[in-house]
């Protein structure tokens, strides 16, 4: 089902493409950035619901806000299926994926269409993101943030990483078809996502002007929940990238030094060293599941091989 709030008489510059699984609260947020956005280019809005339980609110339904916004529903498939849905349903010459807890600056979308112009030979863009700091876990994540972009940003203004928080490209670039996201991944789909464009030589450029806000919202304990959540159903999209060859996980050695960074960002900047710990706590949880499920992993693939030989040697 698709509902629309008006008709473009012409393709907009930008398709805004916002998968929805139960998180209508955390929509107006990102609803309202949108709609506070300065000099920004033509755009719609494409919010692709997967299944909710929940009805979407009379905020999206019936909304008449300054840009067009459609409302796509579908049967509970995940968040890649239904990014790739929105695809389909897009009639902007540039995607932008943000999720629900995603806040644009009012100056992004302008700064965006901008680095677009001015880079006809670049294809995909990954916008800057930052951390809400009106809480503790939102000050970690900006700290996460700002040293985790910065490890990863490259000479030539390119950038080995790829958040759907905010990631853009041109939609010529994305097949209408096959879609641009495995729907196999669950989880980590921007991740795998970043793998393929590692293969073919074509990371994303980065817009350090365009920024989103990744508003993380909870308590610590919460968060922990949500990575142990993620770390399971991130597994299929790792798996794929080990298969495929591709490095993606920084080493131990880099991960020591990114550490040592963030305690130096934490205690010059108003962050806070608490946040340090908090990050940190999260990150060492992560690792703990990662290993987890890396072993959980290969035990699998040997009781399966033991298997088939058992199979072979039957008589």
């Amino acid at each position: 089902m698709v509902q629309a709030s008006q008709a473009w008489s012409e393709s907009p510059q930008f398709s805004i493409i916002v998968a929805v699984y139960n998180d209508w609260e955390m929509l107006k947020g990102c609803l309202q950035s949108l709609a506070q956005q300065a000099n920004a280019p033509s755009f719609e809005v494409v919010i692709v619901d997967d299944g909710s339980s929940q009805n979407p609110p009379e905020l999206v339904r019936n909304s008449i806000p300054p840009h067009q916004l459609r409302l796509i529903q579908q049967d509970h498939s995940g968040i890649p299926a239904a990014r790739n849905r929105g695809i389909r349903a897009s009639k902007g010459k540039v995607l932008l994926f943000v999720d629900a807890d995603s806040r644009l600056r009012p100056n992004c979308l302008a700064a965006l269409n901008a680095k677009i112009a001015q880079s006809p030979q670049h294809d995909c863009f990954q916008l800057r993101l930052a951390g809400n700091c009106s809480s503790l876990v939102g000050r970690a994540e900006e700290l996460r943030l700002v040293n985790f972009q910065d490890h990863t940003l490259q000479p030539d203004g390119r950038i080995r990483y790829l958040n759907t928080a905010g990631f853009a490209i041109r939609a010529t670039m994305a097949d209408i078809d096959t879609g641009l996201f495995d729907h196999v991944a669950l989880r980590g789909e921007d991740t795998l996502l970043l793998a393929k464009l590692i293969e073919v030589g074509d990371l994303p450029l980065f817009v350090p002007d365009a920024v989103v806000e990744h508003c993380v919202a909870g308590s610590l304990m919460g968060a922990l929940g949500k990575d142990f959540r993620s770390a399971r159903l991130e597994r299929n999209a790792y798996q794929i990238i080990a298969a495929k060859g591709i490095e993606i996980r920084i080493t131990h050695r880099e991960r020591l030094k990114l550490l040592s960074s963030m305690w130096k960002t934490a205690r010059r900047e108003s962050i806070g060293r608490w946040a340090w710990f908090a990050l940190f706590a999260r990150q060492a949880f992560k690792r703990v599941l990662s290993s987890y499920y890396q072993y959980r992993g290969r035990s699998y693939s040997k009781q399966t091989a033991n298997a088939r030989q058992s199979d072979v040697r039957e008589p």
